[in-house]
């Protein structure tokens, strides 16, 4: 199967679920219309993705990631939702359209967020036929620390302190790490778990794949606000520049930034090399992320 169509196929699988998931749930109109305009609005689906390929990589049933998969993906548009807020980066503009405090209201927006996250927890802890409850606990756990205070929320938090200041490599790297690698650390080894066939060592392989391709996606982001174009990124090119945002171009220069997601690159392919065949879709999605153009 080529990448376009794996990638394809297991987009197709999550949103089928998300939509199984949204629309069983009892919500007031405006706020389920706010939450599914927001998780359906023509995202890329790399977590959910990483997610299936993970699992397949160490010859699991995708039924036992299909919960995961849309649980991060929840987490994802929570955090998008936040993130686009007048308080934060006050974005109008998310993936082509309008962002969802623009689309709604800022109160709606911040609720729909609120309801994404705690319906990805909900999603984990039902129970389930392909998931037993010590696999379960450790999936949660792991969603859990990778979304809050030791993740995704503490890289927003350095973030919004960080803007117009000026940041050395280093902490610009762990201000990375926990805001866009820790989800996408998370849904490799989510997937991984899901799979029930995990050991230590190819978790810990798994982890350092992931922390290669988290940290290469958002130097590629980077690069992408200097020399990308609008209306194929989704959102205002030069975003972070306006906002005077820390960045690898600004701190390293274009040329460097280039090189260092090119080593990215090449420490996650380096990261796979005891993974048979079963891993090539972690090994495409690790070209995609130095690739892409949106």
């Amino acid at each position: 199967m080529s990448f376009t169509a794996a990638v394809s196929q297991w987009r197709d699988r999550v949103d089928q679920n998300l939509e199984h998931y949204l629309e069983s749930a009892e919500i007031a109109r405006q706020l389920f219309d706010a939450m599914s305009y927001s998780t359906f609005n023509g995202g890329k689906r790399l977590r959910p993705v990483l997610v299936y390929a993970a699992c397949e990589a160490l010859g699991g049933n995708p039924a036992a990631a299909d919960p995961v998969a849309a649980a991060v993906e929840c987490i994802h548009a929570y955090s998008l939702i936040h993130d686009d807020l007048p308080a934060m980066d006050d974005d109008d503009l998310r993936r082509g359209k309008p962002t969802c405090h623009i689309a709604f209201d800022e109160a709606t927006a911040i609720l729909a967020g609120d309801a994404l996250q705690t319906l990805a927890f909900e999603i984990l802890s039902r129970p389930s036929d392909y998931l037993d409850p010590a696999r379960q606990m450790a999936i949660v756990q792991t969603l859990a620390l990778a979304s809050g205070d030791k993740g995704m929320v503490a890289g927003q938090m350095i973030d919004t302190v960080a803007a117009g200041s000026q940041l050395n490599l280093s902490a610009l790297e762990r201000m990375h790490g926990l805001k866009t690698g820790a989800l996408i650390r998370a849904s490799v080894r989510m997937g991984a778990l899901a799979s029930g066939g995990a050991t230590e060592e190819q978790l810990l392989a798994l982890d350092r794949y992931a922390d290669a391709i988290g940290l290469a996606f958002q130097v590629q982001d980077d690069i992408l606000d200097v020399e990308g174009d609008t209306r194929v990124l989704g959102k205002q090119q030069g975003a972070d520049i306006a906002l005077d945002k820390p960045t690898y171009p600004s701190l390293l220069g274009m040329e460097v930034a280039k090189v260092k997601a090119a080593e990215l690159h090449q420490a996650a392919l380096s990261a796979l090399s005891e993974f048979d065949d079963k891993a090539i879709l972690l090994r495409q999605l690790a070209d995609y992320v130095v690739e892409r153009d949106h």
